[in-house]
């Protein structure tokens, strides 16, 4: 049972997504294919939309950096030709799994039209949403903090396997907050919580991000979900299921 000897200072659970509420596999099985198969149709059928607009001018202006890389080529001569650009562009960033913010926004608007057409589902843990329960009943807040877009977070909760499971968690933090793996994320993030570090515990599968949260004075709990490998050394505590994390039912 993962329950830090000063567990009633723990006001707030910050989760990641990858490989703590929600399978991997979802997410590069599911989800990334899901973009890149409808990424053209959504942009030929959306650009009149300023968002949009911006946001492949925004995936442009990176472009000039990762041609270099081996980007796809991107043409403006044409309306038809740009669009294909940005699709063939957008296509390669997501099979790097790139993290560059207009990216993760555009993926987020694309899954928002598969989740409302029932496409979609967010595919999460079995032990999530007793946890989610348990936690709330504990008044303890819960918050998420992924790469991907706040959009995509909150629609993967919303239209989760497990029912809507939204009404639980209090806020969503993405890249524009900052970096995963820089401790002054996690600064700011306690901040907009109106909390300190210490009164936060993150949990994660990615040891760097808990190096970053705990210099900023979080406690932290490495994520060891079925499949994952263990790491040779670790300085986290190792949570394998989130039935193990404050496991008590009531308050402390």
């Amino acid at each position: 049972m993962l329950t830090p000897s000063n567990s009633s200072d723990i006001q707030a659970l910050l989760l990641d997504i990858e490989g703590t509420t929600t399978p991997i596999d979802f997410v590069f099985r599911t989800l990334f294919p899901y973009a890149s198969e409808h990424v053209e149709d959504f942009l030929r059928q959306h650009f009149a939309e300023p968002g949009i607009r911006e946001l492949i001018e925004e995936l442009r202006h990176t472009w000039s950096g990762a041609a270099s890389a081996g980007a796809p080529v991107w043409m403006e001569s044409r309306l038809d030709e740009k669009l294909a650009s940005a699709a063939a562009y957008i296509r390669w960033l997501i099979y790097r799994d790139s993290k560059i913010t207009p990216l993760k926004t555009l993926q987020g608007k694309i899954w928002e039209q598969g989740y409302r057409d029932a496409a979609l589902k967010g595919e999460v843990y079995p032990d999530v949403a007793s946890a989610f329960t348990r936690w709330g009943a504990q008044g303890r807040r819960i918050a998420i903090f992924s790469s991907g877009s706040i959009l995509a977070q909150k629609l993967l909760f919303a239209h989760s396997t497990k029912g809507d499971l939204s009404p639980h968690i209090e806020a969503y933090f993405d890249t524009t907050t900052g970096a995963k793996r820089e401790a002054g994320s996690y600064t700011k993030i306690a901040s907009a919580l109106t909390l300190r570090p210490q009164q936060v515990l993150f949990v994660s599968d990615v040891i760097a991000e808990l190096d970053a949260a705990h210099n900023a004075g979080m406690h932290t709990a490495l994520s060891l979900r079925t499949g994952l490998a263990a790491p040779q050394v670790t300085t986290h505590p190792v949570t394998y299921s989130f039935d193990e994390i404050f496991a008590q039912a009531g308050p402390d």
